[in-house]
C-alpha cells in the first residue's frame, strides 16, 4: 500500500513538475516545437512508467513462471531450512538471472529504437519491420525461457521435504493475496528478480 501511495505521489509530482521545466517554457515560445517537446515528454513518461511498473510489479495476473520463486525461497530460508550452500547457490542463480535480464532489457530497448527508426522512414520497408518485430519478440521469449530455467534450477536445489514446505508457503501466499480485480492487489514479483 505504501508503495502505491508513493508511486501516486511521485507521478503527481512529475505531472505537476513537467510544465514548470525549462524545456517546456522554452517550447511554449515556439508552437511547432511545443508539439515535439510534448511528444518527447510523453515518451519519456511512458518509458518511466513502464520501468516503474516492472519494478513495482503492478500487473494483476501473473503467469506462473513469473512468480519470484527464488526470492521467496531466500526470504523464507529459515522456514525451508536452507543450508548455507543452498542459499549461496540460490543467490547465485538469482544474481545471474538479474544480470541476464538487464542485458536482455537493454537489447529489447535498442531493438525498439531501431524499430522506431524504421517506422519513421518515409517509405516503410515491411520486411525490415517484420524482422525487427520478430527479433524483439524472440528476445522477450528468450528471457521468459531463461526465467523458467532459473526457477527450475532453483527448485532442484531443494530436498523433497523443502519442496513440500515451499508448496505450503505458495499456498499460504495465494490465500493471503487479495482477490483478482481489487485495487489493493499487486504482483509480488519483479522481472529482474528471478
Amino acid at each position: 500500500m505504501k508503495t502505491k501511495v508513493g508511486l501516486i505521489f511521485l507521478l503527481g509530482f512529475f505531472w505537476l513538475g513537467f510544465p514548470l521545466s525549462p524545456s517546456v517554457r522554452a517550447a511554449s515560445a515556439a508552437p511547432d516545437e511545443l508539439s515535439e517537446t510534448w511528444d518527447e515528454i510523453g515518451q519519456a513518461l511512458r518509458d518511466w512508467v513502464d520501468r516503474a511498473r516492472d519494478y513495482l510489479s503492478f500487473n494483476i495476473r501473473v503467469p506462473r513462471e513469473e512468480r519470484p520463486l527464488i526470492s521467496l525461497m531466500l526470504r523464507n530460508r529459515d522456514k525451508l531450512g536452507l543450508s548455507a550452500d543452498q542459499v549461496r547457490s540460490l543467490e547465485q542463480l538469482r544474481n545471474d538471472f538479474q544480470k541476464a535480464s538487464i542485458r536482455n532489457d537493454a537489447d529489447v530497448r535498442v531493438a525498439e529504437m531501431d524499430l522506431d527508426a524504421l517506422l519513421d522512414e518515409p517509405k516503410v520497408d515491411m520486411a525490415q519491420v517484420e524482422a525487427k518485430v520478430r527479433e524483439i519478440e524472440r528476445l522477450r521469449a528468450d528471457l521468459r525461457i531463461a526465467r523458467i530455467r532459473t526457477i527450475e534450477k532453483g527448485k532442484e536445489q531443494l530436498t523433497s521435504e523443502q519442496r513440500k514446505k515451499l508448496q505450503e508457503l505458495l499456498s499460504e501466499s495465494q490465500l493471503s493475496r487479495p482477490q483478482p480485480g481489487t485495487v489493493t492487489e499487486n504482483r509480488n514479483s519483479s522481472k529482474a528478480t528471478e
